[in-house]
């Protein structure tokens, strides 16, 4: 499946905006049960997925995107937003971070399979880029979890 210009932005965009909306859920959730540090830790994610939303809407500049309904997504990988598996109060941050870890992992795959699929030579450079981003993302979450202790069960 591929995307044209205003496609790709769309989803990208959308994508993100479903990323910080989840982890803003997530961020109350465990601030209702009081982990705090989780709480932090999905607050600071919602914050980086909105920062790159609008650095998505920023390199459309003047392209009227549409604002896509759920049901007019057409994803060619899964999309950032993991499961319900962050939805469990008692998560510590380790486990936090895997989570996170994992949605960036996929919204990398997302942007890199855009990229190798696309004949569009533009949309393959923002797919790249975007990637790469993910990736930096994906690298600062792994460094955050290895000088995090894992909880013992």
């Amino acid at each position: 499946m591929s995307y044209n210009m205003v496609e790709f932005l769309a989803h990208a965009i959308a994508m993100e905006e479903e990323a910080a909306e989840r982890y803003l859920e997530l961020a109350d959730m465990m601030e209702a049960h009081n982990n705090l540090e989780v709480q932090k830790l999905f607050r600071d994610m919602n914050r980086y997925s909105i920062l790159h939303r609008d650095s998505i809407q920023e390199r459309a500049g003047s392209l009227e995107l549409p604002k896509l309904k759920s049901w007019q997504y057409r994803w060619v990988a899964p999309t950032e937003v993991g499961g319900e598996e962050g939805f469990d109060y008692n998560l510590d941050p380790y486990q936090a971070l895997e989570y996170a870890r994992a949605n960036e992992a996929r919204a990398r795959d997302f942007y890199a399979i855009v990229a190798k699929s696309t004949e569009d030579e533009e949309i393959k450079k923002l797919a790249t880029d975007f990637a790469a981003e993910e990736q930096e993302h994906t690298d600062a979450l792994d460094e955050q979890l290895s000088n995090t202790i894992r909880k013992q069960n």
